[in-house]
């Protein structure tokens, strides 16, 4: 069984993954979870996953844009999970 945060099931690495291939297709991703490394700090659950994340990405849709609206485009592909508990994201756009 899996655990939730406020009745939602806490992201994992397979469920960032797969948005953001849906909302960017990007040429190159890898999403880790750093959840455990922050555990005692604010936004960290009992669980030790699903609230910590950083994503390497590149991505066609990318091109020409400054890295602020880089970094909102991975931002809006992973809303969902962020109003369901993901409390950070650090994003490295390759």
């Amino acid at each position: 069984m899996s655990s939730t945060t406020a009745s939602h099931p806490l992201p994992t690495v397979a469920a960032l993954e797969a948005a953001l291939r849906a909302a960017l297709q990007p040429t190159a991703l890898e999403v880790i979870d750093e959840s455990a490394a922050h555990a005692g700090h604010a936004g960290a659950n009992a669980e030790g996953f699903g609230t910590h994340f950083r994503v390497r990405i590149a991505s066609p849709l990318f091109e020409g844009k400054p890295r602020v609206a880089r970094h909102r485009l991975v931002y809006d592909a992973l809303q969902l999970f962020i109003a369901q508990g993901l409390h950070a994201i650090a994003i490295e756009v390759l």
